[in-house]
This record gives structure tokens, C-alpha cells and sequence, in this order.
């Protein structure tokens, strides 16, 4: 079989597996499910003690390797760690469970994306341009809610992003991971996190700044990709390349 159908076919079996998964996660009534499953592992591991830490910790990181949204286990540290080692823990777990899912990405995808991009300057000028840039980018992307957490972890590890840019780039999660611990904490309680805490106005306060800061990474992020890849697709136009488009127009 030839090696870059072969690629393209491995491709599309990922997509359709990935079509279908959301199909049964929408159908199937999969979300409650797994909902009900992470309140009982938070309320198992409160009554691990100490060990629940390391029980936690790799529960979250399994639930973001497998794209599952770690929201009601960021909750439920602040309700069982509260807010200060609960932020700590979550921000650890997350951070891991990115790095694993960044890895799996790179080493599982990456050769196609550049088998893709072979011989395509522009692309590889563009990706070179992002990777000398990658913490500021995957800064800006933590900071900002609108890119899910779970897919760029993936979508990362395909591009040329360094580790070390991709792991410290992990601090743009800090706020959001402490606000989210924060809610928790009000919570008081594993069995009231399901339901919409009631706020104090300080609480109010710091989720409206979140909100706005991650708004502002938001636009950032986007106005500077542009940027980079439109300065890296003018130094990859090369004489030839101007010749052959004033051509055309003779």
C-alpha cells in the first residue's frame, strides 16, 4: 500500500472514531454518566486521606488524556483540598495530564503533519515562525477560555512547539485553575459542586477580571499568530516566487 495513503486512511479512520465518539457522548446521555462516575471518585478519594492526593491527581490526568472536561475535578479539589493546596494540586495535575496528552500528539500525529507540509515553504515557514514564539503563544492560549483545554493539549503537540515552552507556557492556567478552586471551596461540600454556588461579591469580582483577561489573551493570541505568519509568508517569498506571479499577469 502506498505509505502516504496509507497516512491519509490512518487520518480519517482518527476522524470518524472522533465523529463518532460525540455522536454517542450527545446520544447515549454519556456526559451524565461520566459526571456521576467523577462524583464518586471525588467523594472515594476523600476518603482515601493522603494517598487520595496521588489517586486525584492521576484521575485528572487520565480525564485529560481522553478529552473528558475537567471542571467538576478542579470543583471538587477546592471542595475537598480547598483553596490553596487545591489550587497547587490542580494546577500539577493539569499540567501533567497536558504534557502526556502534548507528547501522545507529537508522537502520534506529528509525522503526518509533516508528511503533509513537505516540501510546502510556506507552511514550514509559518510553523518555524510559531515554534520560535511557542511561550508566548501557549501562554496566551492558557490564558484565554475560548481554546478548549483538551484539544489544544493535542493540537499543540503537532505543531513545532518546544516542551519546555509548551510546560512553562502552563502558567497562563494559574488563574483561571485558582478561581475555578475558589468556586469549589464555596461549595463546602462534593455533593452541592453539581449546582451553582452562591458567590460573594469578592468572588463576583475576581470572576469578572478572569472573564476580561482571558478576553484580552483571546484577541492577543489571534492578532499575534497573524502577525507572525504573515511576516513568516513574506520571508518565504523568494525571487522566483515574484517572478513566476509578475508572469502571470503578462
Amino acid at each position: 500500500m502506498n505509505p502516504r495513503f496509507h497516512s491519509r486512511l490512518k487520518f480519517l479512520f482518527g476522524l470518524v472514531m472522533v465523529a463518532l465518539l460525540v455522536i454517542l457522548v450527545k446520544h447515549l446521555h454519556i456526559h451524565t454518566l461520566v459526571q456521576q462516575t467523577l462524583e464518586s471518585a471525588l467523594l472515594w478519594i476523600k476518603d482515601l486521606g493522603a494517598i487520595g492526593v496521588l489517586a486525584y491527581m492521576v484521575i485528572y490526568n487520565l480525564a485529560t488524556i481522553f478529552f473528558i472536561p475537567g471542571s467538576l475535578l478542579t470543583l471538587g479539589g477546592g471542595a475537598i483540598y480547598g483553596v490553596v493546596w487545591g489550587s497547587v494540586y490542580v494546577f500539577l495535575a493539569a499540567t501533567i495530564g497536558a504534557t502526556l496528552a502534548f507528547l501522545i500528539g507529537r508522537y502520534v500525529a506529528r509525522n503526518w503533519v509533516e508528511h503533509q507540509i513537505e516540501g510546502n515553504g510556506k507552511f514550514q515557514a509559518i510553523e518555524t515562525a510559531i515554534a520560535r514564539e511557542g511561550l508566548k503563544i501557549v501562554f496566551l492560549t492558557r490564558l484565554s477560555p475560548i481554546f478548549p483545554f483538551n484539544l489544544l493539549n493535542y493540537a499543540l503537540g503537532v505543531t513545532r512547539v518546544s516542551l519546555k515552552d509548551y510546560v512553562l507556557g502552563s502558567i497562563g492556567m494559574i488563574p483561571g485553575t485558582v478561581m475555578y478552586v475558589y468556586i469549589g471551596s464555596l461549595a463546602g461540600d462534593l455533593a452541592a459542586i453539581g449546582t451553582q454556588p452562591t458567590l460573594n461579591p469578592q468572588a463576583e469580582i475576581a470572576q469578572w477580571v478572569i472573564r476580561i483577561v482571558g478576553f484580552i489573551a483571546t484577541v492577543a493570541v489571534t492578532v499575534y499568530i497573524t502577525r507572525l505568519a504573515r511576516k513568516a509568508l513574506a520571508q518565504s517569498v523568494t525571487p522566483k516566487d515574484i517572478h513566476e506571479v509578475s508572469s502571470s499577469h503578462d
